[in-house]
């Protein structure tokens, strides 16, 4: 898995294209991931005792994968991200820009 939750991604393809934000949730098996503040939809939520707010209610809906990049921590880029294998078996991220390890 390319992109986990709390990653710091970029929007680069729709509406919100240039956005930035982290990573709230990620569903593997849609490839879908949620962004703050990226891909906003309003939802008219009824009135019921279990819902906290009624009305017009504005939220993150999920956005495809393949439209985001992550952001690397030390350069600052949107990056494509490779795996490296370190001592001891442990596999890691690398940043395909900079080659530093992004976890």
């Amino acid at each position: 898995m390319k992109i986990r939750k709390n990653d710091e991604v970029i929007v680069i393809a729709g509406d919100d294209q240039g956005k930035k934000g982290k990573v709230r949730s990620y569903s593997p098996r849609d490839n879908r991931l949620i962004v703050e503040g990226a891909n906003m939809v309003k939802r008219h939520m009824k009135r019921r005792p279990n819902v906290r707010q009624a009305g017009i209610i504005e939220r993150e809906a999920p956005i495809h994968i393949s439209k985001v990049m992550l952001i690397c921590s030390k350069c600052n880029k949107p990056t494509r991200v490779g795996f490296l294998m370190l001592e001891g078996k442990n596999k890691v991220r690398v940043c395909r820009q900079c080659n530093e390890v992004i976890d």
